[in-house]
């Protein structure tokens, strides 16, 4: 708690600093990161996806600015980008905004759906959840943005809805392609438990995340993924080439529709063999997700490990998105006692990984798979443990 309260008291002395005291006491929200135990690149594939939010995370405050329509933000972890002011209302992206595309696409998509905002808005951001790194910092901060504008105006968003108008600015406004997985997490995320989405459905469910004396470690290539320069937007046109190619025989909706039998019957239809083995991996990896369901409601770890193991080698071999570096990281963690499980997490060409480690063995593992990758790669790793946390919201001011 004093460890809130100092990062509250830092955070309200560079508010009033840039915003001044006029407006009252800033509201404090906070949305946090996720981490994907499983379920990689299925999301847009119409499959499951397994992630829990993690207490890593965003924190703002807020408040609104009335008589004005103008919008300020700022970030202490971007101080040198100076402060950005934009109109509430009629936005449209400039490469030049960087980070603050991200919760300005949101107010934009709010607009659309009937959702301007009154007034103006001055909003700071804080936090120690590492961008570009897979745990979904952009989506984190989309539906803070949303929490916020909903918080302070009283917009009536619900949940899911709140998850898909995050997910619609990063499609439309930042022209990142992304599934649903991420800002679901964020928005639906409670404590202590993982989140098992069908993303086609949306249905989902809520599961004890029992982990038993075991611990879940993140650990950081710091080889920042740059997803919209990478080859994401490309994996997924591959997918749908695929699934094309399939619709010529059946009439498949997704590629989270097929199981394995059914895949391999079908897959000759497939005529580009790099299509293939990225169709193969969503359909390969939404089992292993279904899989893992069954394996943790049994408290069956090890099982929900191998799952982990082949799902990164999925990813590896047939989806490509991995690199040296998570490789390393990988291939390090499975060699280490007390570790189940090890796979690479988030949209992969750099990021993290994830581990679940037996909690006596953290610390010897976090300096052995650290020595283990500086020599490796030269690279010097985060480690960082985590636990399942609740979604984005609203936060009492300490």
């Amino acid at each position: 708690m004093q460890g809130i309260r100092d990062m509250y008291g830092r955070m309200l002395s560079r508010f009033q600093e840039l915003f001044g005291t006029g407006g009252g006491a800033p509201a404090l929200f906070r949305s946090p990161g996720r981490v994907n135990l499983i379920g990689e690149h299925t999301d847009y594939n119409g499959g499951h996806v397994f992630p829990c939010a993690i207490s890593l995370g965003i924190w703002a405050l807020a408040a609104p600015r009335q008589g004005t329509d103008l919008v300020r933000l700022h970030s202490m972890n971007f101080e040198e980008a100076g402060t950005t002011e934009a109109p509430a209302r009629g936005l449209e992206y400039r490469q030049e905004r960087g980070w603050a595309n991200y919760p300005l696409g949101v107010l934009r998509v709010l607009e659309e759906a009937g959702h301007p905002l009154p007034a103006g808005l001055d909003l700071l951001f804080w936090g120690d959840l590492p961008g570009g790194a897979g745990l979904s910092s952009s989506a984190s901060i989309e539906v803070l943005t949303a929490r916020v504008a909903d918080g302070l105006f009283g917009m009536g968003l619900q949940g899911v809805e709140t998850a898909l108008l995050a997910q619609r600015a990063e499609n439309d406004f930042v022209g990142m392609k992304c599934g649903i997985m991420d800002q679901f997490a964020i928005t639906m995320g409670r404590r202590n438990c993982a989140v098992f989405l069908d993303c086609r459905t949306l249905d989902f469910k809520l599961v004890p995340l029992n982990l038993d004396g075991f611990r879940i470690v993140i650990s950081n290539t710091n080889k920042p993924h740059a997803l919209a320069g990478s080859e994401y937007n490309l994996r997924r046109a591959q997918c749908e080439a695929a699934l094309e190619d399939l619709r010529r025989v059946r009439p498949v909706k997704a590629l989270g529709e097929l199981t394995e039998p059914g895949f391999k019957y079908l897959s000759g239809v497939i005529r580009n063999p790099v299509n293939l083995r990225r169709a193969r991996h969503a359909v390969t990896e939404n089992q292993r997700t279904l899989h893992a369901l069954a394996a943790l409601e049994m408290s069956d770890l090890a099982l929900f490990g191998r799952l982990m193991n082949q799902s990164h080698v999925s990813l590896r071999d047939d989806y490509e998105v991995s690199c040296p570096e998570l490789d390393a990281l990988v291939e390090l963690a499975w060699r280490q006692p007390g570790v189940v499980g090890s796979r690479m997490t988030g949209g992969g060409f750099g990021g993290c990984t994830v581990s679940i480690v037996e909690a006596p063995c953290v610390e010897a593992f976090v300096r052995d798979v650290g020595a283990g990758y500086a020599k490796a790669t030269g690279l010097r790793a985060d480690f960082y443990e985590v636990d399942a946390a609740d979604g984005a919201g609203r936060m009492e001011r300490p």
